[in-house]
């Protein structure tokens, strides 16, 4: 996933919390995604901005839209996602009507042509380094999604290692992760095993072994170590881009020549040799710390 701009449209008028009033809180749902702004998600996105989110539904929802308005037109509209636990400072709240954050059919029930106000909160996630902002990613979550906390300074340094890992004196352990992974549906902006992005997969690999990396491909490339390509180990880091362009896709050596990485022209997670388009893009590699 590369960065991606937000759609302009504008929203209704908002109260924002001065700096000194900036409040710490935690995901309390199990995955909230972040959108560019409050009037990002589209009706086919009601069922993941509810106050209890349905993700199943949400991409049921978007596999059954045509082309383009489904899954990928998500591109400027989300932006990551975040998980239940995940620490966020909440600088802004707002307050926005519209269908676009609600469910129609409840509209449709309750006699009503509009949904009722629905509260959001601008987050910057430290868990997730961004040159968008040095404080984390940043974006909109509704304020349901959220549980606010007196501090969380102990945890927004970083993610505790999984306890679910595989251990493997063979492999990479980040491609044994990944692999986990393979056939599940491409998603942009997604961070979970719900959906991934290319970068989604890379940051989302990481993080279970405790570590912190950047969110997004570009800032991926420019945190790791620099690697000469044809001198690449399993679990380095392929990165692509057009001419003249940012970095805009990622994928995870298995061996030269060959990564798992999450396709959105493919459509799902998969393992493969590099093809000639891939060959073509190909820019540089890097290495991330060894979990």
């Amino acid at each position: 996933m590369s960065s991606a701009a937000s759609p302009s449209s504008p929203v209704a008028a908002s109260s924002s919390s001065p700096a000194s009033s900036r409040r710490h809180a935690v995901v309390r749902v199990p995955v909230t995604t972040v959108w560019s702004a409050p009037d990002s998600p589209r009706p086919v996105d009601a069922p993941v901005v509810r106050a209890e989110p349905d993700a199943a539904a949400w991409l049921a929802a978007l596999d059954g839209e045509p082309d383009g308005r489904g899954r990928l037109g998500l591109h400027g509209r989300a932006e990551t996602q975040l998980v239940a636990g995940e620490p966020v400072l909440v600088v802004e709240e707002r307050e926005v009507a519209g269908p676009s954050a609600s469910d129609p059919a409840r509209s449709s029930a309750e006699g009503t042509d509009a949904a009722p106000p629905v509260s959001w909160s601008r987050i910057v996630a430290p868990w997730q380094p961004s040159p968008k902002d040095p404080a984390g990613y940043p974006g909109w979550v509704p304020t349901d999604h959220l549980t606010h906390v007196p501090d969380w300074s102990e945890t927004a340094s970083g993610p505790p290692p999984a306890t679910d890992h595989p251990a493997t004196d063979v492999d990479h352990p980040a491609l044994v992760l990944a692999r986990e992974h393979l056939g599940l549906p491409y998603l942009w902006g997604g961070l979970s095993p719900l959906g991934l992005d290319c970068s989604g997969l890379v940051h989302h690999t990481w993080r279970r072994f405790g570590l912190v990396v950047p969110r997004d491909a570009s800032a991926q490339e420019e945190g790791s170590e620099p690697v000469e390509v044809d001198a690449v180990r399993p679990g380095d880091l392929y990165f692509f881009a057009h001419p003249g362009k940012g970095v805009h896709h990622v994928g995870i050596v298995v061996e030269p020549g060959r990564m798992v990485h999450a396709s959105e022209t493919g459509g799902v997670l998969v393992e493969e040799q590099l093809g000639q388009d891939r060959l073509d893009t190909l820019v540089s590699a890097g290495r991330l710390p060894r979990p």
